[in-house]
This record gives C-alpha cells, sequence and structure tokens, in this order.
C-alpha cells in the first residue's frame, strides 16, 4: 500500500532494445485508455499498431522503423492506464529513444507530433543503419555492452579503434559502445584483454549515439523545424547534458544532438535523485519503470540511491495491478 500513498512519482521511459512481441498486451486488453493510445497511434501513421506490437518476430522489431513506434507506443499506452490509477508523473526521463515519451509526458510535444516525429525518427534511422551496414560488406554496424570494466577505460579503449565511441554511459558496471562491425570486434577484444566480465551485441539496428549517425541527425533536424517543442511543466532530464531540461528549444537541439552524442544517463540519475532528496525524500516518491522490459530498473538499482529507493518495472497488467 505504500507505493500508492506516495505523493510524487518519477517515470523512466526505457529505449531499444527492451521491444519484445507481445509487449503489454495484457495491458491493453484489461485497460480501455491504453488500448485507446494503440487506436490511436494506428490510426495517425496507418499502421496496424497490434500487429507490430503482438504479432511480430523479434528480427521484424528489431529494425529501427518498427521498434521506435512500437515502444513509443507501449510507453505512452502503459502511461495512460497508470493515469486512470492516479499515477501521473513529477519527473520524467528517457533513455535513448525513450526521451520521446518523456518529451510527450512532460508536455514538451503534443500526442500527435510525438507520434509524427518517432515514426519519422524510426525510417530514417533504418535508411541510415541500412546505407552503412551496405558500405561496410554487409557486416551490421551496431552496439555492444561492456560489462565489468570501468567507464573511463571503455572511453578510452573506444577513442583508440577508428569508427568506435562510447554511446551509453549506463552504470558503473556497464558502458555501452556504438561503431562499425569491426571497431565493434576490436573494442570487445581490447575490453575484454583490460578486465571486462564480458561484451553483448546489442539487438539494435544501428550504431546510435555517435558520429557515424550525422546524416540521420541532419535529416531529422528537417523534420522537426516546423515542430513546436513547449516548455516543459514537470521536471524533464537530457541524454545529451545529463542535466535538467529548462526550456522547450533546448529540448528541440537535444532531440537532433542525441543522435550522435552519449547518452549520460549515469548523470541524469544522480540529477533525479538529487530532486527526490530536495522534494520530500525517498518516502515521498516512487520511481517507475514505464513500458517494455526492465533493464532501466536494474541500473537504477546498480546506484547508491537505488538501495534506498528501488525503481520498479510497469510493464504488465500483473505489475499494474500491483500498485
Amino acid at each position: 500500500m505504500e507505493k500508492t500513498m506516495a505523493k510524487k512519482y518519477a517515470f523512466l521511459f526505457p529505449g531499444q532494445g527492451a521491444q519484445a512481441s507481445g509487449m503489454l498486451k495484457d495491458v491493453a486488453e484489461n485497460s480501455k485508455s491504453a488500448e485507446k493510445v494503440i487506436d490511436d497511434v494506428s490510426s495517425l501513421i496507418g499502421l496496424d499498431m497490434k500487429k507490430l506490437m503482438w504479432e511480430s518476430s523479434a528480427e521484424e522489431l528489431s529494425r529501427s522503423d518498427n521498434s521506435q513506434i512500437a515502444i513509443t507506443t507501449a510507453s505512452i499506452a502503459t502511461m495512460a492506464a497508470l493515469k486512470d490509477k492516479g499515477i501521473e508523473p513529477s519527473a520524467v526521463m528517457g533513455f535513448s529513444l525513450g526521451e520521446f515519451p518523456a518529451l510527450y509526458a512532460a508536455g514538451v510535444l503534443s500526442f500527435e507530433d510525438v507520434i509524427k516525429v518517432v515514426r519519422q525518427r524510426g525510417l530514417i534511422m533504418q535508411k541510415v543503419c541500412e546505407k552503412i551496414a551496405a558500405e561496410n560488406e554487409g557486416h551490421a554496424p551496431g552496439m555492444s555492452a561492456i560489462l565489468g570494466l570501468e567507464p573511463e577505460k571503455v572511453v578510452e579503449i573506444a577513442k583508440s579503434i577508428k569508427d568506435a565511441y562510447a554511446a551509453n554511459m549506463n552504470s558503473v558496471k556497464q558502458t555501452v559502445i556504438s561503431g562499425t562491425f569491426d571497431a565493434l570486434t576490436q573494442a570487445e577484444e581490447k575490453a575484454k584483454e583490460a578486465g571486462a566480465r564480458r561484451a553483448v551485441r546489442l539487438r539494435v539496428a544501428g550504431p546510435f549515439h555517435c558520429p557515424l549517425m550525422q546524416e540521420a541527425a541532419d535529416e531529422l533536424e528537417k523534420v522537426l523545424k516546423d515542430v513546436k517543442f513547449n516548455d516543459p511543466k514537470i521536471h524533464l532530464f537530457s541524454n545529451v547534458t545529463g542535466k535538467e531540461v529548462a526550456h522547450g528549444e533546448e529540448a528541440k537541439s537535444s532531440a537532433v544532438l542525441h543522435l550522435t552524442h552519449p547518452v549520460l544517463w549515469t548523470d541524469e540519475e544522480a540529477v533525479l535523485a538529487n530532486i527526490i532528496s530536495v522534494e520530500g525524500g525517498t518516502e515521498n516518491w516512487s520511481v517507475y519503470e514505464v513500458g517494455p522490459g526492465k533493464v532501466l530498473s536494474g541500473l537504477w538499482g546498480q546506484t547508491e540511491f537505488g538501495a534506498s529507493l528501488a525503481a520498479s518495472p510497469v510493464n504488465s497488467q500483473e505489475t499494474l495491478a500491483a500498485l
């Protein structure tokens, strides 16, 4: 019962890689509001989202043009189901793609705009990823999680290899690198030699959050040119700066820089933790991961503040009903 008594909520929104066939199906079947979100997205972009989210193969869902719109829809649908329970956020942060449902939750983007922008972003990124893959003789570029090696060491290794970049600062135990197929292979070997526990290739379509995505950033900038970004109504954080976002224009420029810059997730977590301590402390807050998967709850648990305030995944009817 304690969780429902908490006065404030922080929502964490997952990024690409969280997708899974059948995601949030049970939530939509038990929440008319969640189902309406999915139907509205289908109407807006002319795509059967239920079929995409619930009947696609893992391979189909891992494509940027599918995963981005599917995860965003699943997160916003889950948020609608939470709203029906009287649970609305006072702070939001999204990991990579998750920054877009966060922009919607903070009132920066309208529902229609966030869906249209994410749809275009997915199409643009898929096209660029396929182009990079073709230029690399079918060896698709991508991302690899380096586990059990200090972030500083991973950054150093990436810097020493052409077309390898530190892309996601996930936790003290996990840093993700982006790059071409061959650059990742080299970086993984060097990381293991330096003492990394292991390296795991991620289920993503390309080398996100690094300069290899500059073409996608340029195209996205054109898409966003006439889209209105409002000032956030609640606490909102940026992957690009690792800090709180005060103005819509800042959120807009970050949405473009986002594609070529690393995700400073650990910095964002620390800023959120500070806000929680200042605004009532852990007993007054609950942290929920809203959407498919539970990666962000795990990363939050690896922080020093995760011990006193756990993050709970809200990714099924069972987890929703327990709140």
